[in-house]
């Protein structure tokens, strides 16, 4: 029986620009681009796990705005149910401190990355979104 997850992922706009991070070394999605964001702990809802995430992973302070899409995936030994939101960044900049490196791309260049599987279906809505 495989694991399943509750996962939130930030999809930071700050203009016409969005953010994506590449994941480190390890694991089924290794250096794989993602929107970034991690599981919701019992009691959580989505924003407060997000912006925790956001908080230990980059430094960063963000404003959730709204529900993009929920996505269902199923990897090798785990599956998550991934919902992901449009938010803004409060603070200056982001630190990577868990990923290897990142990126702010236009709509159009959003696809140009070697997204995580459950990402890709964020990215290609994305870059489809009026």
């Amino acid at each position: 029986m495989k694991k399943h997850l509750e996962v939130v992922a930030a999809i930071i706009k700050d203009g016409d620009r969005y953010f994506a991070a590449q994941r480190n070394n390890y694991g089924e999605n290794a250096l794989k681009w993602e929107f970034p964001g991690g599981k919701v702990e019992p009691g959580e809802t989505h924003e407060e796990a997000l912006k925790r995430e956001i908080k230990e992973e980059l430094k960063g302070d963000i404003s959730v705005l709204s529900h993009v899409i929920t996505i269902t995936h199923e990897y090798e030994t785990f599956i998550i149910h991934l919902h992901a939101y449009l938010c803004t960044l409060n603070s200056p900049q982001l630190k990577l401190t868990e990923h290897v490196n990142s990126k702010w791309l236009t709509k159009a260049e959003l696809l140009s990355l070697d997204w995580a599987p459950s990402d890709i279906i964020i990215a290609q809505k994305v870059s489809l979104k009026k």
